[in-house]
């Protein structure tokens, strides 16, 4: 790692470690509601989108913070990206909770839960990245890992596609519910795919 000559506003990394954290309690409030019984499911949406709120406040002090320091740990810009897709995993696991909630789905195939559980192994190693932020070292297995994980997710959402759209598997209306839940998903996992390759970046330009 680079020697520093100059103080750098060191504050960014615990809000980075929280903004993980928060990703890890969405996950498993998401692995929580396809348990749920069908009258528990508002609550336990509600407590995800608590969660949800928590991770915006999180970027917006990560924001407010980038506007008011003079010196930053890292590339402003980068920065910015880096909060900005911390927040968009939760908000696409966020989503995915609120339609499951409002279609009020009944039927869930094991591929949506696989989804989640490998949701869940990603935000367990995201959180456990972040700290090393200060550092910058140790970081590459995180962002390897992540891209493994990403390629399981991938190979659930197409054997989940093609057992939607089997003829005769499920009612239409169904297929249209279920098609915007494990979308949603398939985002999350994408977002936090892209938020490793945006450590990536940072730790090849702090190297």
């Amino acid at each position: 790692m680079r020697l520093r000559l100059t103080p750098r506003e060191h504050g960014f990394y615990p809000l980075f470690a929280s903004a993980a954290d928060h990703l890890v309690t969405g996950a498993a409030l998401l692995a929580e509601l396809l348990d749920a019984d069908p009258a528990d499911r508002r609550e336990v949406a509600a407590r995800l989108k608590a969660a949800e709120h928590a991770c915006d406040e999180v970027t917006h002090s990560v924001l407010r913070m980038l506007n008011t320091s003079f010196i930053t740990p890292f590339d402003r810009e980068d920065i910015y990206r880096l909060a900005s897709s911390l927040d968009d995993v939760m908000d696409a696991m966020e989503a995915a909770a609120e339609v499951f909630v409002l279609y009020d789905i009944d039927t869930v195939p094991d591929g949506i839960a696989k989804q989640v559980d490998v949701l869940r192994r990603t935000a367990a190693v995201t959180a456990a990245a972040m700290p090393r932020l200060r550092t910058m070292e140790n970081l590459e297995e995180y962002w390897i890992e992540v891209n493994r994980l990403e390629n399981e997710a991938d190979q659930v959402y197409r054997h989940l596609l093609a057992e939607l759209f089997t003829e005769g598997a499920y009612e239409v209306l169904t297929v249209l519910k279920l098609k915007e839940v494990i979308d949603d998903l398939e985002e999350a996992a994408d977002m936090f795919e892209k938020v490793a390759h945006q450590v990536e970046s940072i730790a090849l330009k702090e190297a």
